[in-house]
């Protein structure tokens, strides 16, 4: 058995990641998005899903990059919900 890399649970069903060439171990997929996702610069909260990028920096929306002056951003959802 194992241990997470961030909670130190000794666990039978870890599971590797390997990113930029650096193995991580973790329990869950909880523990390793704690890890490894990226902070939006504007919020702070992790970029899980389809985010944005501007200049290199982490965004998780559009809004967020447009509060830190990158005008132009939009998010990729191209369908309105409220039609």
């Amino acid at each position: 058995m194992r241990n997470c890399e961030v909670c130190q649970n000794e666990y039978r069903n870890t599971f590797e990641v390997i990113m930029r060439g650096r193995s991580h171990i973790f329990d869950s997929f909880e523990c390793a998005i704690h890890a490894l996702a990226p902070r939006c610069r504007h919020c702070g909260c992790r970029v899980v899903g389809h985010g944005v990028e501007a200049d290199g920096i982490a965004f998780c929306c559009a809004h967020c990059a447009r509060q830190e002056g990158y005008q132009s951003m939009k998010d990729q959802l191209s369908i309105s919900f409220l039609e």
